[in-house]
């Protein structure tokens, strides 16, 4: 391991934890800054692109000289909130460097993979950049938040439309190539209010809210367990439910929010027209219920015989002397926005997964320089 680049992946790392990116608020301006001004020195043309003021997002550019494929990294540069002060055993937001761990707020999500991706830009430029295409390096907020005004934004404004995209996770420098979809539904139902002693008089909203969950629980127990995909399955989680608002009173409203998750080959919205159609089918009456569909995005499934993916098989073969791993996403990353993209979604980087959103969270140095020496090789196969 170089002492040299060690110490420059440290630097890097210890700088983005010193500078506070939580959400809430979510403000990005400062991080944002940090990041355009490094890579603007590098050589890179950089964008500061907002869709809402305090919401920062860089995109660096640098071309090769031959036609080529454009390759994006990406990295979040905001975390979640310090939570309980009293379970951190150092300053959230002071890097701490111990026992060939760097600690701190985001140390492991996501500011690691930050760290990684700026040494690997800044290292490229200095060695006179691509050959060929375009690298591509974004980094983004509003991902903690699932919001609209990060890698979203990127997406739909046009400004990053890569052949493949490399997102920083904590694998443990394996690949996550494929990622499940997820659909936001809410049930609203409607009763008339009584009082409870008299609950006759009433048209109990929670118990209408029981009927149909109970149908859709009934349906899905059976129609999911048949949808598996190696160590993916289709599911279905009831997240939030609320009725009433007096002990005493026949609850007159109710509602509940549902989250799916879907195989790579489901789509959203079939997936809603499903749900609505078993809540359609309890025979409830129309105007005393409503299925409204919040929010979703489709899964993908990069290919294992993809130029990227069998670039860092490749890389990691070379440079770890072992066979990459490629791992089961449990949650959902701002590549989900490239979904229907049909292109490359690679996830990739230093650290464990149990380690984000923790107190006292860390990544290891040596994983850090490994993904380094990695996805620096990776570029290099892609674009020369």
């Amino acid at each position: 391991m170089s002492k040299k680049m060690q110490s420059e992946l440290v630097a890097i790392l210890s700088d983005l934890i010193a500078l506070p990116s939580p959400y809430p608020p979510g403000t990005s301006v400062e991080i944002a800054a940090y990041t355009a001004k490094r890579l603007k020195k590098a050589g890179y043309k950089v964008e500061v692109a907002s869709k809402v003021k305090g919401v920062d997002n860089v995109v660096a550019r640098l071309k090769g000289k031959a036609r080529g494929p454009a390759i994006a990294f990406n990295a979040h540069v905001d975390t979640v909130g310090v939570g309980e002060r009293a379970n951190w055993k150092s300053d959230p937001y002071k890097a701490l460097v111990k026992g060939g761990l760097v600690y701190g707020l985001g140390a492991g999500n996501c500011k690691g993979s930050m760290a990684v991706q700026i040494w690997i830009a800044e290292e490229i430029a200095r060695r006179g950049g691509p050959a060929k295409g375009e690298l591509i390096f974004t980094f983004v907020a509003d991902e903690e938040n699932l919001g609209p005004n990060g890698m979203e934004y990127l997406r739909k404004s046009g400004k990053v439309r890569p052949d493949a995209l490399i997102l920083g996770a904590q694998t443990e420098n394996n690949l996550i190539v494929a990622e499940r979809g997820v659909m936001w539904a809410r049930i609203t139902t409607k009763g008339r209010a009584a009082h409870a002693g008299n609950p006759a008089a009433g048209d109990n909203a929670i118990l209408r809210m029981m009927r149909l969950v109970g149908a859709l629980q009934s349906y899905y127990d059976k129609a999911l367990a048949r949808r598996v995909s190696g160590a993916m399955k289709s599911t279905v989680n009831i997240g939030m439910f609320h009725g009433g608002h007096n002990t005493n009173v026949v609850p007159s409203a109710c509602t509940v929010e549902i989250d799916r998750r879907l195989l790579p080959d489901e789509k959203v919205k079939d997936a809603f027209k499903e749900l609505k159609r078993v809540v359609d089918g309890v025979g409830e009456p129309k105007a005393m219920y409503g299925v409204e569909f919040l929010t979703g995005t489709n899964g993908f499934f990069a290919p294992e015989n993809g130029a990227a993916v069998a670039a860092f098989e490749a890389a990691v073969k070379a440079h770890s002397r072992r066979k990459v791993k490629f791992l089961n996403a449990t949650g959902v990353s701002d590549g989900r926005y490239y979904a229907d993209d049909d292109i490359e979604i690679i996830n990739f980087g230093p650290g464990s997964g149990v380690q984000g959103h923790a107190a006292n969270e860390s990544v290891p140095i040596a994983e850090m320089v490994d993904a380094a020496e990695i996805q620096l090789d990776v570029v290099k196969r892609l674009l020369g």
